[in-house]
């Protein structure tokens, strides 16, 4: 669950070592779990890497985090996979669960209570991609870690 290591040189890994990915089982506690395991890994990519996340950032990982693990406990049986990770200048959210049938938003209905977690998920992530895999399927949302990625502040602070 800990964020790759930094190398002996004092490098900073490349992005895609820095993840962490955790089984979920399914009792009442752990969608619960999986927000606070997102925020910490946020926290940590800041910390030991230098990596800047803004708070939207924080709060809408936390939010994506928390809407697809719920989806997944909801529709799917069996265990769930969460996995977070650093790409370029995101952090990718990747659920996977044992249901091969893959998520459609539904159409706005103005009656309508609940039932609206993938249409937020599609509204606030930078790419969303849902995949069949051998077994079960694969959600993959992935949010800028800062307000403006196209701003001048980029890649990682200096060592």
């Amino acid at each position: 669950m800990e964020p790759a290591p930094v190398g002996e040189d004092n490098a900073v890994p490349d992005e895609q070592a820095i993840q962490t990915t955790v089984a979920l089982d399914g009792d009442g506690t752990c969608i619960a779990h999986a927000r606070h395991l997102a925020a910490g890994f946020l926290t940590r990519v800041q910390a030991e890497f230098g990596l800047p996340v803004s708070q939207r950032a924080m709060d809408l990982t936390q939010l994506v985090v928390s809407e697809l693990v719920t989806n997944a406990l909801k529709y799917a049986p069996g265990p769930v996979l969460l996995d977070l990770r650093i790409a370029g200048d995101a952090v990718e959210v990747v659920v996977w669960d044992s249901d091969p049938v893959l998520p459609v938003a539904r159409a706005a209905h103005v009656g309508r209570v609940g039932q609206h977690g993938l249409e937020i998920v599609m509204a606030v992530a930078q790419g969303f991609e849902a995949q069949r895999e051998p077994v079960g399927k694969r959600i993959t949302a992935r949010i800028a870690l800062l307000d403006d990625p196209g701003g001048a502040i980029t890649g990682r602070r200096p060592l």
